[in-house]
């Protein structure tokens, strides 16, 4: 699996990670850094990271580089993505991340910061480019130490940030179970639902590495849930991905719900009038009183991307969020009586305390407040270790003609509409959508359906990985 940058950050096998290649890109960054003017010799620089096994190493090594062309780094710990954001807004600094987020054990990555926020393709491409020329030059170095502590201060204010949402004991009454597993939100979510008075039950807590993909629950970590929630009577059930940057929230039956649905219902609570999310987030999203909807490619550049298009445009009250809830703000919003300052970064947090509230709000179960919403089913899954040339020859095969894509979708019914914006979203003429998409960062196929109910959408999404995966044998022979 070769180290490459997808929807957010550089992505690869840990292994392949460590050391110098580590220490290469992360000198990349600092010599772009420079170059772009976004930091000088002695500028502070952060860095933070998951509980991946691999990640305190690769950190050292990061640190090291660092230090090395200049830069004053400050150790964050392990605090969630969204808290180095903010610190790094707040101080000025540059950041990066070490995290995999979601994706297995033996994988990690690398998530980077200008002191202005998160780094857009241009920087990408610089930042590769400047990785490859220097590919060599870099000898690793992993000091004992990693820089300055700032762990409590980058905590403590994203801590403050949050309680700010709501009154204190606002979520008084609400029973919610918190599935700690190794995201490093874990403490920081419960101490927060306890602060506005939920009765909070940690599950789940493990000293090993756990990858959660809050936008495809595995069929073990549902039947979990749904164990937790009958054995305690939980209201609901909350987490977020390892990095503490994708938020799953599970109802009172313990069954995921949508991160599209967490992101509208936090624009709702925010007073957003203009939503910036992607191509794979629910149709019905358009539907929305008030709330203008724009569509992006996947991938938090993208969306931060045409937040910051819609403010040049003259919008005012911009957030955005992507399909697995992940949610950012571009303007500053008054909430609870406070200012909310932009964060366009990706959040689990707010997703998740919007939700409860406007459930606990409405007097409604977190089941019955979902399905008011009368948004299409929507389901989505992936098929893992699946060749990266493979997606390409696929997704090479069905753009390739009308007829290529008739043929492959033969088994399941007819195209109507395609839309190319990222991977290929099909309109049957029946109605329902399916949606073929190579990961960004992963050797995955990812699929996504609609329907009008839940078993339809559950025997199109069925349909739609075997079809995949009956056309790679084919093509493989």
């Amino acid at each position: 699996m070769q180290l490459k940058f997808g929807t957010s950050g550089l992505r690869g096998l840990s292994e392949e990670l460590k050391g110098e290649p580590s220490a290469r890109y992360a000198t990349a960054f600092a010599r772009h850094l420079v170059a772009s003017g976004h930091a000088r010799s002695g500028d502070p620089i952060l860095i933070a990271r998951d509980f991946r096994d691999s990640s305190p190493e690769i950190a050292a090594v990061c640190a090291a580089a660092l230090s090395q062309e200049g830069l004053r780094v400050l150790d964050c710990g392990t605090v969630p993505t969204p808290a180095l954001a903010l610190y790094g807004l707040a101080n000025g600094a540059a950041g990066l991340m070490i995290t995999g987020s979601h994706i297995p054990a033996d994988r990690n990555g690398i998530k980077f910061y200008r002191p202005d926020g998160e780094i857009d393709k241009a920087d990408e491409l610089a930042i590769g480019r400047i990785a490859d020329g220097i590919a060599g030059q870099i000898e690793p170095i992993a000091d004992a130490g990693i820089g300055e502590d700032h762990a409590d201060r980058a905590a403590d204010l994203f801590h403050n940030r949050n309680r700010h949402l709501l009154p204190a004991g606002a979520l008084s009454g609400l029973k919610v179970g918190v599935y700690q597993h190794s995201t490093v939100a874990r403490d920081l979510m419960a101490e927060l639902l306890a602060f506005f008075g939920a009765d909070v039950v940690a599950l789940g807590r493990s000293e090993h590495f756990i990858p959660v993909d809050t936008e495809a629950v595995s069929a073990e970590t549902i039947g979990r849930l749904q164990g937790w929630a009958r054995e305690h009577r939980l209201d609901a059930i909350v987490s977020a991905d390892g990095d503490g940057d994708r938020p799953l929230v599970a109802d009172e039956t313990g069954l995921p719900l949508r991160g599209d649905l967490l992101g509208l219902v936090a624009c709702r609570f925010l007073g957003a009038t203009l939503a910036v999310t992607p191509v794979t987030s629910n149709s019905g999203l358009e539907r929305s009183e008030g709330l203008s909807i724009l569509r992006t490619r996947v991938g938090s550049p993208f969306v931060i991307e045409g937040m910051q298009q819609a403010l040049k445009d003259g919008a005012r009250k911009v957030a955005g969020f992507e399909a697995n809830g992940g949610t950012l703000t571009a303007s500053a919003f008054l909430v609870n009586g406070s200012e909310l300052g932009a964060l366009p970064t990706r959040d689990s947090i707010l997703p998740i305390v919007a939700m409860l509230a406007a459930a606990a709000e409405a007097k409604l179960s977190l089941s019955a407040f979902a399905a008011s919403y009368r948004l299409p089913v929507a389901l989505s899954d992936r098929l893992e270790n699946f060749a990266v040339e493979t997606s390409s020859r696929l997704m090479a095969f069905l753009r390739g003609s009308e007829a290529n894509l008739a043929d492959f979708l033969a088994p399941i019914a007819r195209p109507q509409v395609v839309s190319d914006i990222d991977g290929l979203r099909v309109t049957l003429d029946d109605g329902r959508i399916i949606h073929f998409r190579p990961s960004g960062n992963a050797p995955e196929m990812r699929c996504y359906v609609e329907a009008e109910s839940a078993e339809a959408a559950e025997a199109l999404l069925a349909t739609g990985l075997s079809t995949i995966r009956r056309w790679a044998e084919t093509a493989s022979n």
